[in-house]
This record gives C-alpha cells, structure tokens and sequence, in this order.
C-alpha cells in the first residue's frame, strides 16, 4: 500500500480570498514504511506574502521571487502523488488549497476522501486532548526541535513518524514472509503489490541550497530520529 504523507505552506487561511500555496512537502510510505523517497518545491504565489504567514513559516517575497509558479510544477507534483492515499494533518486546509491551484490550471481536483486526516484521528483516539502536531510529537515522544518555523518538508516528516504512531506504532502491519520474496517464477500477491510502486525514481528537483537545507534540518532530528537513519546523515 502506498501512501504519501504531505504538508502545504500558504499565504494565507482561505484560497477564496486569493491565498496560495508556497511550499510543498511529501514523504512516500509504502505498507507503513519510509521509503526515502520525498517530493519538496517552494512555489512563487505572485501575490505578496502578509506579515502573518512570514511569521510562521519564514518564507519572503525575495526568496519565492525566483521559484517557479504552481502550474509549472503541477505535472511533477501529480505524478509524484500519483493515486495514492494522502496523509494529512487538517487534511480539508490542504486538500482546499491543492484543489484551487488545480483548479486554476483546469486540472482534475483531488477528492477529499482519498485523504486519511491524522487530526481527526488524534481527536478520536485522544478525544478532549491537544492534537496539534507539536502536541502529538510531545505525546509519542517525537524529536521535533528542529521545527524552529513551519517547512511543508519537515513538518510532513515529522507527521510520517507521528502518523505511524497513530495506526498503532512503526511499521504496525509490515511483516516480511520468506515465501514471498521475489523470485522468477513468483506471483505472490506481496510481489503485485511491489508492481505498483514507481519503477524509476522521479528525477530530483531540489537546488543545492534546498538539498543543503533539507540536510541541516535532518542532522537536527538526531542520529536516532528515523529519517537520519533511513537517509544515513
């Protein structure tokens, strides 16, 4: 099963009031497992950025100047996600937002129901409880230091771990069989599975400065933190 946990910074509370996405981040799981494989973009909103976003999330009119504009990463953010299932912390904020840049490009929206919203299910399972990210990273233990301002990349890492935690601990259902390993003559279903997974990974599309950035905030988490293991800084 793949799944694609993700997070969007925006200018803004509601794209009804011309708000738009800045900033992209998504981790790809496949049956509850990191792959290593993460989609990040910084996005120019060609609007200017209010003084209350900037506070949360640090990214300026001079920084986004030079990023490319949604319709131009529309493609590549699509086939990243593919048909999975979304991973999302108030999934309606994010979805709303995918949906009206979508919209904006006449490209098919995304149905809110493909989306597994890790706020409702921290409500359920912790009802009358903070379930705010910070808060269920403080609740499972999670290193989130480094989440000094909101990044669409880190905050979908750090939801990854917390999501994981909420289905019932890391890897809860990812049991490897001996007799489905793959092998010439083997049509097990695990193997039909691993056929829907991307055969080539998509090329990279950090710059050096993100890819540094990116780096930093993962030697951050700590040498125990899931992601410094999986990515071995």
């Amino acid at each position: 099963m793949r799944e694609i946990v993700l997070d969007t910074e925006t200018t803004g509370l509601d794209p009804q009031d011309g708000h738009r996405i800045v900033e992209i981040g998504a981790v790809e799981l496949y049956n509850h497992v990191p792959t290593g494989n993460v989609y990040h973009q910084y996005i120019n909103p060609l609007i200017s950025m209010p003084d209350q976003a900037f506070a949360i999330h640090g990214l300026s009119d001079e920084f986004l100047s030079d990023k490319p504009e949604f319709s131009e990463i529309a493609k590549e953010f699509l086939d990243f996600i593919g048909s999975a299932k979304l991973v999302i912390h108030n999934a309606a904020f994010d979805i709303k937002f995918i949906n009206a840049e979508l919209k904006s490009i006449d490209e098919e929206e995304i149905a809110f129901d493909r989306a597994t919203d890790t706020l409702a299910i921290a409500r359920k399972k912790f009802p009358g409880s903070p379930a705010s990210l910070d808060s269920l990273c403080r609740r499972f233990k999670i290193d989130n230091s480094a989440r000094i301002v909101h990044g669409a990349l880190l905050d979908s890492q750090i939801l990854a771990e917390v999501y994981l935690e909420l289905v019932g601990g890391k890897q809860p259902d990812f049991a490897l069989n001996i007799a489905n390993v793959s092998n010439e003559n083997n049509n097990s279903i695990f193997n039909e599975k691993r056929t829907q997974v991307r055969k080539e990974k998509l090329k990279s599309r950090l710059t050096t400065e993100e890819k540094a950035s990116h780096e930093n905030f993962i030697k951050k988490l700590g040498n125990n933190s899931m992601w410094s293991k999986i990515l071995k800084f």
